[in-house]
């Protein structure tokens, strides 16, 4: 190998010191390939790439030390056009540079005949049916309710479904407040239907690469047929679903498209036994097209919890806690407002009193009542804020009654 200039053993320093410093590192492998040491620069390049496998300047680095194209007849890779930046052959770089590249490049096999043969295979992680059903969620009657109105019940009777004309068209959209158990509520459908369960939020959708977004989409829905009966949880749907007006010119247009697309064939025969549940703290959010009728047009309000609710909620979070002399019903009753998320985090500083308490003293003792007590009134429910902007909207944006449930507990709770 030639000596290394000053320049370059610098730099080499630096790297070392500095191991996923980008910039540093192409400007290593740039002098290395002016100097006509394209395998050394290779090198550089690929490492570069496993810390940021999208850095268009080193693809292009690599392009040229590969030589695929000489330095003069290649533009810069800021003025390149995407079709040329993705002309580089990197499954023949990989045989090369081996681990160093991209995996959204190398993942995919190609069979001979140039199909994808992942086509048959489910990439999306799908949970087998759960024994989780909706007894075992504490309180929250009225969400039952309306979950066996509007869901379960059309479902679990097919011969009175088509007696009454009542349509299985469309999906379920859960709202409220963050840490309420929307999730444990989807998942508790999802066990009452002996149904699949798979979870999908915008980071399992979301690709740098234009149309990796809709295949995305498109592919965990294929996922949910092919493991049908299948809930597929929409988690986060605001940010899958934004307005497409908020999105002009953004990438996420055409994933809202694709969802839409997917939704629209909810009671298709292809989508036989998939159903569509999704959650959002800012339903307000969400774009209009998606809650139309067939597609997310069914909405259930999840509140903060009730009493029997917390009084289920602090049980779960104590039973394998050392606990003496406590009472639940005093404690539900205290922590009123309080989400699911808060009550645990009661519990979570209760337990942290008594142990700082046993450390101080050097004798253990166990988590009693005063310990609760102080944590409660230290917790500040963190549903206030979602209320006082849902107040907003529900006082000036009910259209069409949207809003109506959430309006008739805020005027209850003396919130208007």
């Amino acid at each position: 190998m030639p000596d290394d200039s000053p320049l370059i053993q610098s730099l080499r320093a630096a790297v070392a010191a500095a191991p996923a410093d980008v910039p540093l590192r192409l400007h290593l492998a740039q002098l290395l390939l002016e100097e006509g040491r394209s395998d050394d620069a290779v090198a550089e390049a690929a490492v570069t790439l496993q810390h940021a496998p999208g850095d268009a300047q080193a693809r292009a680095l690599m392009t040229r030390a590969m030589g695929v194209a000489s330095p003069a007849e290649e533009p810069p890779a800021s003025e390149q056009t995407p079709r040329q930046q993705a002309e580089f052959d990197w499954e023949a770089a990989a045989e090369q540079v081996g681990d160093a590249v991209p995996p959204r490049f190398a993942e995919t096999p190609i069979r001979a005949d140039g199909q994808d043969d992942s086509a048959g295979a489910d990439a999306w992680d799908v949970e087998e049916p759960g024994t989780l059903r909706l007894a075992d969620v504490g309180g929250m009657q009225d969400v039952k309710d309306r979950l066996e109105a509007a869901f379960l019940a059309p479902l679990r009777n097919p011969e009175l479904r088509k007696l009454y004309g009542k349509s299985l068209r469309g999906g379920l959209l859960l709202y409220g407040p963050p840490g309420c158990g929307k999730t444990f509520v989807a998942r508790a459908v999802a066990g009452e239907l002996g149904a699949a369960f798979l979870s999908v939020s915008v980071n399992d959708v979301l690709d740098m690469w234009i149309g990796n977004s809709e295949r995305n989409m498109h592919e965990i829905f294929e996922t949910a047929r092919r493991q049908a009966p299948c809930v597929v949880f929409l988690d986060e749907l605001d940010s899958l679903g934004a307005k497409r007006s908020r999105t002009a010119h953004s990438g996420m247009r055409n994933t809202v498209n694709q969802l839409l697309s997917e939704l629209d064939g909810i009671d298709s025969a292809a989508n036989e036994g998939v159903f569509v549940l999704a959650a959002t703290n800012v339903p307000w959010d969400v774009d209009n097209a998606l809650r139309r009728p067939g597609r997310l047009d069914r909405t259930i309000l999840v509140l903060p919890p009730d009493g029997p609710a917390r009084e289920a909620i602090l049980r779960h979070h104590l039973r394998d806690r050392p606990i003496k002399n406590i009472d639940l019903g005093k404690l539900a009753k205290i922590t009123d407002g309080l989400s699911g998320a808060d009550l645990a985090h009661v519990c979570e500083a209760a337990a942290e009193r008594a142990l700082l308490d046993s450390a101080r003293t050097g004798t253990v003792r166990m988590i009693d009542m005063k310990d609760l007590l102080a944590a409660a009134r230290d917790a500040v429910p963190s549903a206030e804020p979602w209320f006082a902007s849902a107040r907003n909207v529900a006082m000036f944006a009910n259209e069409g009654g949207m809003y109506d449930d959430l309006m008739a507990y805020l005027k209850k709770r003396r919130k208007l």
